[in-house]
């Protein structure tokens, strides 16, 4: 399952000079090193911002996740015994296994995905995923 994704980004030329200097003088392997170092380093500052929302979600009447979320068998089984239907929203990856469709359908209500969803063609044709 991949788990990264191409970004592009546009820079003017006097930062992304800065950049190719560190990259130069060893500091950082290429461009990309610094760009995911510095990205790493500012959600480590943010940590308490993502933290809180985080928090605030989970009280919530749906299932809520950053990063990424693999639905389970027994969490489709246990909403079924509880007769609830369960609401997904996250930032992310949601990976759903084919072999769990008849279940997703019978218990999920709602996906809601910034991101990425692995799912089946018929997963993603009854809850309008594109």
């Amino acid at each position: 399952m991949e788990t990264s994704e191409k970004v592009s980004v546009n820079m003017n030329i006097a930062t992304l000079s800065q950049i190719d200097l560190l990259v130069d003088k060893g500091y950082y392997s290429n461009r990309s090193d610094f760009i995911n170092q510095s990205v790493r380093q500012t959600l480590n500052e943010k940590r308490s911002v993502i933290e809180e929302v985080s928090r605030q979600q989970n009280d919530l009447d749906f299932w809520w996740f950053v990063g990424i979320m693999v639905l389970e068998k027994e969490n489709l089984l246990k909403a079924r015994e509880k007769k609830t239907k369960i609401k997904i929203k996250g930032y992310g990856l949601l990976a759903l296994g084919g072999e769990l469709d008849d279940l997703v359908i019978e218990n999920v209500e709602s996906i809601a995905v910034k991101g990425k969803i692995i799912c089946s063609d018929r997963i993603r044709e009854h809850f309008q995923i594109r």
